[in-house]
């Protein structure tokens, strides 16, 4: 079975294809619209998440203690939606970003059989006949390749653990 580095690379593959032929492609540093609404608390295999501790160890202590809160808060959390506990609110970039799970990775660019899995900023854009010629990617071989890493667990799951082994 592929790793999860080759998931990385493929969806990398897929996403410079699909900027290299769309320059004015929406999903880039500063459009932050997804991560300020997610439908649910993230969930993410163990694969993820030990990628994602080590984008949360290169943080300053500050920064991490405050994402640490934010992560924190999210468990349980009822109201929708839910901002990304990553997200560096101030300039709309993920604080993590070379660490970040697949769903934040495929949003914009995959598309899954019968879900607008797109902001409503390109599916306005394909409802006026734009971006017609884009070959998105599938995000159910996607899914498929996240069973194949094995169990999935919400975000503040993970890091519940985490820093219960760290004390």
């Amino acid at each position: 079975m592929k790793t999860l580095t080759q998931l990385h690379a493929d969806i990398d593959t897929r996403v410079k294809i699909i900027r290299d032929n769309q320059p004015d492609w929406l999903c880039r540093q500063g459009c932050d619209g997804c991560c300020r609404k997610l439908a649910a608390v993230p969930k993410i295999t163990a694969d993820e998440w030990h990628c994602l501790q080590q984008g949360l160890m290169a943080l300053t202590p500050e920064r991490f203690q405050q994402i640490s809160g934010e992560i924190a808060a999210l468990a349980g959390q009822i109201a929708r939606p839910v901002i990304c506990p990553l997200l560096d609110k101030a300039n709309g970039a993920c604080l993590v970003y070379a660490h970040r799970p697949i769903a934040c990775r495929t949003y914009g660019f995959y598309v899954q059989r019968d879900q607008g899995l797109y902001c409503k900023d390109i599916e306005a854009r394909v409802s006026d006949g734009a971006l017609s010629e884009v070959v998105w990617g599938n995000h159910d071989g996607i899914d498929h390749r996240l069973l194949a890493l094995g169990e999935s667990r919400e975000l503040p799951e993970w890091f519940a653990d985490w820093q219960r082994d760290d004390d």
